[in-house]
């Protein structure tokens, strides 16, 4: 059928359905996923300024946390089961295998708080402009059955960081809870960094990444151990200001 043939048999109805479904297309606003935004494509919806400042991790690492001989024995012991394989693991291998041992240990679970962590939790931020969302990889949220308010998200990548960026994430934290601050990680194979997300206005943002931490290396496990009990124990604090 031709286009003048087309025209001819449309009805008055169609012809402003059509109209309508064409509005929607051209009004429509576009949509990005956390795992396949890139960074050059986060720059083009807001302004995002990665600034090269170690000392802004200074107040989290340089934490007095310790940690008993037992914990230790169980951090070694996960290097020597995982060591030679780390590098050729598949995410979940990763994850099963040497990540959620850790995360376990730390024990983010807190009823008397209502809070824990979760995995592949779903997230969407909305404006008038675009619409972040997608899975999180690791997230600390409040809520026992569902995250209604999100903490901390840990991003996890199989061997290089290439499929997705943690900035999303981060930024759709801050604007939902209309927060200055969120802090985060992110782990390429054996390596962890640890993120800072700094909120300047509403859509303007500063972003620090820290130091490398090898975790088939025992005084770098024992670091990011720290760090992450550093963490469970500023969120504890926050939702007891909160309430």
């Amino acid at each position: 059928m031709s286009i003048e043939q087309f025209l001819e048999n449309i009805t008055l109805e169609q012809l402003e359905e059509f109209k309508k479904i064409k509005e929607l297309e051209v009004n429509k606003i576009p949509t990005f996923s956390f795992s396949t935004i890139k960074f050059n494509e986060i720059s083009k919806l807001v302004k995002i300024n990665k600034c090269f400042n170690f000392d802004k991790f200074n107040k989290w690492f340089d934490n007095k946390i310790e940690i008993d001989l037992n914990t230790v024995h169980f951090l070694q012991a996960l290097i020597d089961d995982n060591i030679f394989l780390i590098d050729s693991y598949k995410e979940e291998d990763l994850k099963v295998k040497f990540l959620t041992p850790i995360l376990n240990k730390i024990k983010f679970l807190n009823f008397d708080n209502n809070l824990r962590d979760f995995y592949n939790e779903k997230l969407i931020y909305k404006t008038d402009k675009f619409i972040l969302n997608g899975e999180t990889d690791f997230m600390v949220a409040k809520g026992l059955i569902e995250g209604e308010k999100p903490y901390f998200f840990i991003q996890e990548f199989k061997k290089g960081k290439t499929n997705s960026d943690p900035e999303p994430q981060l930024i759709s934290a801050v604007e939902l809870n209309n927060w200055d601050t969120i802090k985060g990680a992110y782990i390429v194979g054996a390596i962890w960094n640890f993120v800072i997300l700094e909120r300047i206005e509403k859509h303007k943002y500063q972003y620090y990444v820290s130091i490398n931490f090898d975790s088939t290396k025992i005084d770098d496990l024992k670091d990011i151990y720290k760090n992450l009990m550093f963490i469970k124990n500023e969120i504890i604090e926050m939702v007891k200001n909160e309430n």
